[in-house]
Order: C-alpha cells, then structure tokens, then sequence
C-alpha cells in the first residue's frame, strides 16, 4: 500500500481540517513518547509496584493481611461471598459445576482449553508457550510492542494469540477454586501467572502490542484475584507480584491509549474501562485515583460518542454492541457498589443498548452477527459463542428489575450469580416472564424488525460504522434475516476470521455472502482484501418509509453503492410483513439505462435442506422441527441456482451453507419480487403458497 493510500485510510470518514490537525499532532507526539518507552523498556519491567506512602511503608506480612480483610472496595457480590455464591451454583447449576470442575482439571493437568470457536486447544507441557499462534504453530516476535506487524498473512492471527492471553480461563480456575477448595487449582493459577511474567516482559511482544488487550487481561486478572486471595498460596511476594502486574498493566494502559481524534472505537472503551477497574479496585496503588478519575470520566464520554441515540453500537456490529454492553454494564454495576454517581441519563442509555439486544435476539435467543464479530467478550465468566447475547439480557432485566428483559422460560445465567450474586438471582427468577419482541425500529442504527409471535425478519440499513470510517461494517446494505416458526432461515454468514486467512475475511464480508442485491460483480462498498479492516463508504442507506402497525409492517430503503457504476444504478428494497396470512413479500427494484448483470441472494443457515421445486420455489426444509420457508419469486427470467458458501456463529468456526441465487442480465430499469412463506409442521406447503398468491393479487 502506497504512503498516499495509508494517509487517505487514516483520515477516511467525516473528518474536519480541525480535526485534521489535531489527529497530526496527537500521532507526533505518540511517536516521541514510544521513543522514550522503547528506551526505558529494561527499567518499566524491574520496577516494584508504585503503592501510596501508606501501603509502601507497612510490613509485607500487613498488607496482606490488610488486602484479606478489607471490606472496600467491593468487587462483584459473586466474587466477594464466594461461599454463599459456590452453594446456590451446586444447586442451581449442578450439571454445569461438575462440568466447570473438569474444565479447571483439564487446565491444570494438561494445559487445555477452549478458545473462541476454535475447539479445546492445548498450549504446551510443562510450561504454557503464551506467543505461540495456535492456529499456524508460528511463534510471534518478542520485540517492541509498537514495531510489530500484525497482519501477517502467514496463517497466523493475532487475535486468536491475544484471547489466549487475555486469561480468561484463569476466572474457570478460580471459580472451580471456590466452590473445591482444591489446591491444585491455586498453585497453578500462581505457576501461569509467574509463567507469563517471565514470557512477557513490560513492553515487548504482541501481548503489550494492544492496550486493550492489556485492559481486558487485567480486568479478568482482578476477578482471579479476587477469588484465590484467600489461598494459603497467596503469601507475601505472590500479592508482591501480581501488585506489581497490575501496575505495570495500568501504567502501561495509560502510555499507549488508542485515542484518535477521529474515531474512537471499542478498543479505546476497552483501554478507559481498564483504568477505571484497576482504579477502583486496588486504591492501594500510587495512580490509582487518576486512573480511576480518568476512566470514569472518559468512559462516559465514550458512552455519547459510541452509543447512537437508540441505543445501538456505532461500529455497524451486533458482535462489538455486545462487548460494549458487557463493558458498560459491569462498570456501572462496579460504580454503584462502590458508591459512585452515575448520571441518570447514563442509565438510560445503558438500558436502551438492552433494549436493542431485546429486539434483534431472534426467537431461538440467538443473536444475528451483523458487521463483524470477534466473539470477544468482557470478563467472561462462562466462555459464550458470538451469536450468545441472552445472558446479557438476564443481568439487564435484574438490573433494571425489568420483566421486559426476561426471556419467557429461561434459566438463570450463570453470570447472574457471580456478578450479582445470589440476591441478582433471587430478584430475577421472581420477575414475570416476558412475551415475545414486537416490531421495532431503530433508526440510528438503521435495524429494523418486522415480527409477530414466532416471525422474524430484520431489516439492514445500517451504514458501514464509525461516521463513515466502515472498520467493522460488512458489505450488507439493505440485507436481511428471516426466522420462523423456532428455525432461523436466512441468515447473516457472520465473521469467521480476521488476519490468518485474508481471502476468507474477504468473503465473509462480501456483499456475494449477504442477502441483498448484487449488480455487475461489484462490491456496495469499497473493500479490499490486504486492507482487512477498511470498507468504504458509497453505499449510505437511506430508509424512505417505515409503518408499523398490527395487521402489517413495511419498509423502504435505497443505497447508492452502484452509482460508482459507468451507468449508475440505485437499488431499493421493500418489505411489507403480512402478519395476518403470515408472510413476507420483499420487492427490489433497480433504477439504472443499459444491460446490467443482477444476482438476488438469500443466504441459508447452516444444517438445513434447501431445494429448487419443478415449478422453480424455493424450498427450504428444516428436518429437526419439520418447519418450512418458500421463496417464491416474479419478475425474474430464470430459475435460481444454489450456491456453496459458509457460516460462521463464533469466531474461527464455520459451517458449510448454501445461497439462493437468481442471476439476470437483464436492462434497467427493472424489479423483482420474493414472497417469503413459512411453513409450519403439519401445514401443507402449496395450500400456503395458494393462500399468499390469492393475497397478492
């Protein structure tokens, strides 16, 4: 990539010439400061703990001693009374303790785990090897941190090395810890952790490369902490050490804070998140109020920056609003623990990104992966799959003492417990069950439902993210998801990878891959396979009409990513949702002169049957429930082909699936119609055609 192409990539999006000059002297001073931090890298690794004059000057013996007995700050009731929490997890989660047990037998003896969707992995013998990718084997370079290139294309990915040291799995340990007693949980916990010191001194290698990564290490690192604090391992120089840890994660945050004055995103969230943690959990250290001061602080400020005023993330993703919402949640919970104010309108805010997750859970509590998903979660309690947003929903609806967040015959998370322990558990099994999402619009974010009892289809207007700068956006404009009658039909194919496989990260957020409209083999948007994380903006959806009301929905859309074209072409789409005959009708019409190329795309779930009747309808056949959808198209010349694509609901994990695909060349202007008809078990196919056809005419 040329330098002119990297400096039109940096300042991409709205920007303003003020901004302009402000991002310049931001990066000029960053690049002095890491001149100096690459110069004292030897010197930040040896330094002790910075403690207040008061803790620096007791015994060793005492300040454990004080650590084991304070009551303030609080962490998470779960955490803080691990034996109330450990008898309500034996009888609540029976199964899932025995299973938790075995998790942390598992860690400790043979170094194993699961990590993200890449199934249980195995780190090394007798010592863990915490740069070593285990997607490709290939061992990643200890040097300073900001001279590392992480995008490889060597089979490597950076991101799957980095949720291997974000130390997750030593929560597992910690929680299997509380509710045995079993030392040999404690004594590895102390073994990984001096391990990984050694490894990765302050400053060098991709473990530091990211201060979010730092962030979300420490952030889980407290919660270890916190539940093997009382272990007869947890002498002296152990507390020494991970003071020491923490610190060195703190300050180390502070230096390299991924701010930008044109965008900021979940990493930066992430970094201030961090700091507020380590702030206000571990007072006992020098930075820590400013840490404190300063996270709060710019975590809010974050929350109106980042948070649309509907409550969706502004990063285009479904995966990142959950990470968002898991940062906010939890910090805020923090705070009030902890007695500090949050203004009301934070709160409000914070119920609104609930709110959403509410409305695009499908009715299976799935959640649909819209623009990338990493899977990346904070604190993770229980290891989720990147379409698992439900749990969330339970600490809102306990938070917020709110039935409408409750999922009707559903469980209690296991998070629930150790966040808010077993009084957040009492309080959430005693709100009523709720019924079934209704259809909703949020505008800021461009997702709109259109569902009744068992139906679902969400509607994708959604820009490309970020104000234009298109990081975590998908080629999806104007796309859609159909659920019905238990079974998710059509769906987004989500993520897969980031940087081992740049062909594969290429298609999955490929306009080909989604279900919308593509015209002459051309991208909606401008993407570009070495630039993994960079979609232009040419599409910018624009809704002309939503009407919601009992017996129908519609909506109207257009985007103009075609308009690049010689002759340029605008696509709109309609859906109107029948809810009385229970169908959908979606009409997509192409203004444009000339001969054009046209392929109309519906992408199936995984594990499905889909065929193509003698009478050219789509048939789409789920065998486990014995659900049906019908895609019966007009306006078209041809029949449709079925195309060999993925899916993928977690991060590095995909299934095969198949596209339904129309191609026409064909002169525009031009339109065609889908009637989407689901078919319960039991119903007969045609009699439901006959019915919407009748309807239709």
């Amino acid at each position: 990539m040329s330098k002119v192409s990297k400096i039109k990539n940096v300042f991409r999006g709205e920007v303003g010439a003020r901004t302009v000059v402000l991002e310049a002297t931001r990066r000029i001073r960053v690049a002095f400061s890491r001149r100096r931090e690459k110069a004292r890298l030897a010197e930040l690794d040896g330094q002790p703990a910075h403690l207040r004059e008061e803790f620096s000057r007791i015994r060793a013996t005492d300040l454990l001693a004080h650590f084991r007995s304070r009551t303030r700050p609080k962490f998470f009731p779960g955490f803080d009374d691990a034996i109330a929490t450990t008898r309500v997890q034996r009888q609540i989660f029976a199964d899932e303790s025995a299973q938790l047990i075995n998790q942390a037998r598992h860690i400790t003896n043979e170094h194993c785990w699961t990590l993200l969707g890449l199934g249980e992995k195995c780190f090394g013998g007798e010592q863990i090897d915490w740069h070593r990718d285990p997607l490709s084997g290939i061992e990643l370079p200890l040097a300073y941190h900001a001279d590392i290139n992480l995008t490889r294309n060597d089979g490597s990915d950076v991101r799957v090395v980095w949720e291997l040291n974000r130390l997750a799995h030593l929560i597992t340990l910690g929680r299997a810890y509380a509710i045995t007693n079993d030392e040999q949980f404690s004594a590895e916990f102390f073994r990984q952790i001096a391990s990984w010191r050694v490894q990765n001194p302050v400053g060098r290698g991709v473990n530091w490369n990211c201060a979010m990564e730092v962030a979300l290490r420490a952030m889980n690192l407290l919660a270890a902490f916190r539940l093997f604090l009382s272990s007869p391992q947890m002498d002296e120089v152990a507390l020494k050490e991970l003071l020491k840890m923490f610190d060195q994660h703190g300050a180390h945050i502070r230096r390299n804070l991924e701010f930008s004055h044109i965008a900021t995103s979940n990493h930066y969230l992430s970094d201030v998140t961090g700091l507020l943690w380590l702030g206000m959990m571990l007072p006992e250290l020098e930075a820590a109020r400013e840490w404190r001061e300063f996270g709060l602080r710019e975590l809010l400020r974050e929350m109106d920056k980042q948070i649309l005023a509907d409550g969706a993330d502004c990063e285009a993703s479904t995966g990142y609003h959950r990470l968002k919402l898991e940062l906010f949640l939890y910090s805020f919970v923090l705070c009030h623990l902890n007695g500090i104010d949050i203004d009301e309108k934070y709160w409000k805010k914070l119920r609104a990104m609930i709110d959403y997750v509410r409305a695009y859970l499908r009715p299976d509590g799935r959640a649909p992966l819209i623009g990338d998903s990493d899977s990346g979660q904070a604190l993770p309690i229980v290891r989720r799959t990147g379409d698992d947003h439900a749990y969330v929903l339970a600490l809102g609806a306990a938070v917020f003492q709110e039935p409408g967040f409750k999922i009707a015959d559903s469980r209690p998370p296991a998070e629930l417990l150790w966040t808010l322990g077993k009084q957040g558990v009492a309080d959430y099994q005693a709100l009523p069950a709720d019924e079934l999402a209704h259809s909703q619009a949020f505008p800021d974010a461009g997702t709109y439902l259109l569902r009744d009892d068992d139906l679902y289809l969400l509607f994708n207007a959604s820009g490309n993210g970020v104000n234009g700068r298109g990081s975590h956006g998908h080629n999806d404009a104007l796309s859609i998801e159909v659920s019905a009658c238990g079974t998710a039909f059509i769906v987004d194919p989500g993520s897969y990878l980031y940087t081992a496989d740049l062909r594969e990260r290429h298609l999955f957020r490929s306009t080909a891959y989604h279900s919308t409209v593509e015209v002459d083999r051309v991208e909606q948007n401008n993407i570009d396979a070495a630039a993994p994380f960079i979609v232009g903006n040419e599409a910018r959806p624009r809704v002309l009409s939503w009407v919601t009301g009992p017996e129908a929905d519609a909506i109207v859309a257009e985007h103009y990513g075609y308009r690049r074209l010689p002759q340029q072409v605008t696509h709109r789409r309609s859906v109107r949702f029948d809810k009385r005959n229970r169908y959908w009708l979606v009409e997509d019409e192409l203004a444009s002169e000339g001969s054009h190329e046209v392929s109309f795309r519906f992408h199936m779930a995984p594990g499905l049957e889909t065929k193509v009747r003698a009478d050219a309808i789509v048939e789409v056949w789920d065998k486990m429930n014995g659900t049906r959808l019908m895609i019966a198209a007009s306006g078209l010349s041809v029949n449709p082909e079925l195309e060999s694509q993925f899916s993928s609901d977690d991060y590095g994990a995909k299934k095969p699936s198949v596209s339904v695909c129309w191609t026409v060349r064909a002169p525009l202007p031009a339109k065609a119609q889908f009637a989407l008809i689901p078919v319960r078990s039991g119903e007969n196919e045609n009699e439901r055609v006959a019915i919407v056809s009748e309807a239709r005419a």
